[in-house]
């Protein structure tokens, strides 16, 4: 990648200015990910999380039912690829195919498709015609005991192809018009809202302590007193804890209420978020 094109990058990334980014990779040595930090430690950064290392092209399938729901990740070079009636047609076949391998990527690409070759034989031929390399990325199912899966999703290209999709699995010992409209909802927030854990406590060691070291480097800029420091700091930590946690966030519906408040008035004591995913190009 040439030095414009990682300028680019950054800029579309971060949304900071062109001398910004360039002075960042300069700095960093031509490493985007240590520039993305560089700016947001200087505060330059508009984005409040790390920066994806790759903005691939590409679609989301999803595939499956209210019991047992898929997300597969097919990236590929261009968006032109990405709505091709060819490329097209192979992921949704191969999307419901891996549903039924449950996101095992191995066990897909040895699995047979309507032609009698198998997934990888598929592939290889597609990428002859079409040109570009194209791969499988992220893949996750949700099947869980006793629960309904909820699902949602961003930029359609074509029925169950898109660019964001977002599965979230819900335990409730009844069924409700109001628990499935809430299903529909939490899905919808979730793809808006972007969180990475359902609670706090569940958010990884590491991005906790990663966050942690932007933010202690950012104050060591400030000047301010270690004390005071102190205390921002924590209020920063914990802030990014509530702003990244599935219950604590605005409810998207209605922003001066919490998801967890939302939940709570529904009246429902047996309603539980299982797990939840979401994916989107370029993340």
């Amino acid at each position: 990648m040439s030095d414009i094109e990682k300028i680019k990058h950054l800029r579309q990334s971060t949304g900071a200015g062109f001398k910004d980014c360039n002075s960042a990779l300069k700095e960093s040595g031509g490493d985007l990910d240590k520039a993305a930090e560089i700016l947001r430690v200087k505060g330059i950064a508009k984005a409040s999380k790390k920066m994806s290392r790759d903005a691939k092209e590409g679609v989301i399938i999803l595939s499956g039912d209210e019991n047992k729901s898929s997300l597969l990740e097919v990236n590929c070079e261009t968006d032109f690829v990405a709505k091709n009636n060819d490329f097209i047609n192979f992921v949704k076949e191969v999307g419901e195919i891996n549903n039924l391998c449950s996101s095992d990527l191995e066990k897909l690409n040895n699995s047979k498709m309507q032609n009698e070759k198998t997934v990888n034989e598929n592939l290889v031929a597609l990428i002859a015609k079409i040109g570009e390399k194209i791969t499988f990325g992220r893949a996750k199912t949700l099947e869980n005991t006793n629960t309904k899966n909820f699902t949602y999703q961003h930029s359609t290209i074509k029925d169950n192809v898109s660019k964001l999709g977002v599965i979230v699995s819900l335990e409730n010992s009844e069924e409700t018009d109001k628990i499935n409209s809430f299903g529909k909802q939490l899905s919808m927030h979730i793809a808006a809202s972007h969180p990475i854990a359902i609670i706090s406590d569940s958010i990884k060691k590491e991005i906790i302590e990663k966050e942690q070291e932007l933010i202690t480097e950012e104050l060591k800029n400030s000047g301010k007193p270690e004390e005071i420091a102190n205390k921002i700091s924590l209020g920063k930590i914990n802030k990014f804890k509530e702003e990244n946690s599935l219950m604590s966030q605005d409810w998207v519906m209605e922003p001066k209420k919490k998801v967890k408040d939302i939940i709570a008035e529904l009246g429902s004591k047996s309603l539980i978020i299982k797990e939840f995913v979401r994916f989107k190009i370029g993340e």
